[in-house]
């Protein structure tokens, strides 16, 4: 295995070694390995999507949405902020 989903809604995973476009990523879900294939490189601890994501759909990790796609992102390719608009919280005291 040479990445993590965090949770099973996710529509991205986690590398967890370096990966090189063409290589094979393989994570686990429900105990049972899928593999995808990296279709560039990707840095350790960077996000892949695991299936084409539409411009503008949520970005899905932890369970929730950390952004939506600023572009359409293929299978395998690498998310990051080149392709994701962050969703900023209000993190200010409520008085």
């Amino acid at each position: 295995m040479n990445a993590l989903i965090v949770d099973p809604r996710d529509n991205v995973i986690v590398a967890i070694e370096p990966v090189a476009a063409g290589d094979t990523v393989t994570y686990l879900v429900g105990g049972e390995p899928v593999s995808l294939t990296a279709a560039e490189d990707i840095i350790i601890y960077h996000k892949l999507a695991i299936r084409d994501i539409q411009k503008g759909e949520p970005v899905v990790k932890y369970g929730e949405h950390i952004g939506a796609a600023t572009a359409f992102i293929p299978a395998g390719a690498h998310v990051h902020v080149h392709n994701v608009d962050s969703i900023k919280e209000d993190r200010r005291a409520k008085e």
